[in-house]
């Protein structure tokens, strides 16, 4: 009787905290609205935002001051793991309505699309040719909000140590400051901050205000949902693929990398881990997709080092913008695309992926197992990896749950791109196809459609949902619940 008094008084917190997130969710699906000032002809669909918005915001609400504690309590993983798995799901179910009520989308093509929004995937079903500056401009900011992480935004609003549980379950550990709400701040506004910069950098790259803010957040968040049909290939322009491409980078490094950039610490930044894998991957596969790939096929040769550089990090930092087509590129690109695609952006980033720290660490005890081998038995050594300011030293138990996790991820991937190969696609399609929609990277060669089979896209939204929350998370948050489902005492 302790134990289930116990529980619903948790669960009180759990469902108040997730009122906090849903009501902040709410508020994201009704700031499309401002745009209205803009453009009062679309006034007619303002309803199709703003009932699911202020619904949702008004239950939030609600939820929160009813059930949350008045004082923090402190979160487990596994309850921050409920909260986050709970929270994504009603976003996404909410979410579909503007799709489904303006865009006359159906309620699998919504819950794609919706999705895809959410988890900063950018793989799309929407002809934006033929939808309007509010869906437009709600597709971004979705995006900009899920980049952020839920979690994140949340914690701006938490005090105490609550939030440590729901960063964590995120997959975002790594704090700015010791203080977990200060860290949530001081996230918010290095993420606001790099959008507005951004925005005004693609105002005078060339692009005009409405596709400036759209491409802005899609880019910071490593969305990739474009305003365009060719993405940023419409405006052909090497200014516009710069500014892009800077963004696309500061979308894919780690808050605490781009804090400690910001504030000079360059020692800290050029030790990381990922900082080095970046530098030695993006020339390298640049290199590659020129030499085997883009000088055969593009007119000049300036033209090929702009599509090297830049299809080589956007598929990185699982951007998903594109300047050309992959429909005419040979086996090779596709070959470098993949892994690319795969292994994804920096740690407590908005990018997807298997994450850049993650193999860097399985580098790093890839080494520091072959030269224990050469040495002594009675020789102690341990693998480390800087992180930020910190150095950590790898456990055995550590570099397990990497490797388990990697192993879980490609297992996935398999397992989709099989499926996604049954409905007819070839394998070389499936295997691109699937990579994109699990690292949450928006990169299609045609398979993702409006016309895609049903059973297509609910296999792409779950990869996108796993993809972005991070299996573990996903799988500890819906064991938690069935755990804690009463059994009827007979």
């Amino acid at each position: 009787m302790r134990y289930h008094q116990l529980l619903r008084q948790r669960y009180r917190a759990i469902f108040g905290y997730t009122g906090l997130v849903c009501f902040i969710s709410g508020l994201t699906i009704l700031a499309p609205l401002l745009a209205l000032i803009f453009y009062p002809e679309e006034l007619s669909l303002a309803w199709g935002l703003l009932l699911p918005g202020l619904g949702m915001a008004l239950v939030g609400l609600l939820l929160w001051k009813e059930l949350a504690p008045k004082k923090s309590v402190s979160l487990t993983l596994p309850e921050g793991a409920v909260i986050v798995v709970l929270s994504w799901i009603v976003a996404i179910s909410i979410g579909t309505i503007p799709f489904i009520t303006i865009q006359d989308l159906t309620f699998t093509q919504a819950i794609f699309e919706s999705t895809s929004g959410w988890t900063t995937t950018g793989l799309s079903v929407v002809d934006v040719t033929q939808a309007s500056h509010l869906i437009l401009l709600f597709r971004s900011t979705i995006e900009l909000a899920g980049g952020a992480g839920l979690a994140i935004i949340t914690l701006s609003a938490l005090a105490g140590p609550s939030g440590s549980g729901l960063s964590s379950a995120e997959g975002r550990s790594d704090q700015l400051a010791p203080n977990v709400r200060r860290s949530g701040k001081l996230v918010l506004s290095l993420y606001s901050g790099y959008v507005a910069i951004g925005i005004v950098a693609l105002r005078v790259a060339g692009m005009g205000w409405f596709d400036a803010v759209n491409h802005s957040f899609a880019a910071l968040s490593t969305g990739g949902f474009s305003t365009r049909t060719d993405s940023i290939g419409y405006w052909d322009s090497p200014a516009v693929e710069a500014v892009t491409i800077v963004l696309m980078l500061f979308g894919t490094l780690s808050f605490v990398t781009g804090y400690l950039l910001l504030t000079g610490k360059f020692k800290a930044v050029i030790r990381n881990g990922e900082i080095r894998l970046q530098a030695l991957m993006i020339p390298l596969c640049a290199l590659l997709l020129l030499l085997g790939v883009t000088t055969g096929l593009y007119p000049t040769l300036e033209k090929a080092i702009r599509v090297a550089i830049f299809e080589t990090v956007t598929a990185l930092s699982t951007t998903g913008f594109s300047t050309v087509g992959y429909g005419d590129w040979n086996s090779f690109g596709w070959l470098v695309m993949i892994p690319l695609m795969l292994i994804g952006g920096g740690s407590g980033s908005t990018a997807g992926g298997i994450k850049q720290h993650r193999i860097y660490v399985l580098y790093r005890a890839l080494i520091w197992e072959v030269r224990r081998m050469l040495l002594p038995k009675s020789a102690v050594t341990e693998p480390d990896a800087w992180q930020g300011e910190q150095r950590q030293f790898l456990s055995d138990a550590k570099i397990r749950q990497i490797a388990l996790f990697v192993f879980l991820y490609l297992l996935v991937f398999g397992i989709g791109s099989s499926i996604t190969a049954a409905y007819g696609y070839p394998l070389k399609d499936s295997l691109f196809e699937y990579a994109s929609t699990l690292g949450t990277v928006g990169l299609s060669i045609g398979v993702t459609a409006a016309d895609a089979p049903t059973g297509l896209l609910w296999v792409q939204s779950i990869g996108m949902f796993l993809g972005r929350l991070e299996f573990f998370t996903v799988f500890v948050g819906i064991l938690q619940m069935v755990r804690d489902v009463p059994v009827p005492v007979r």
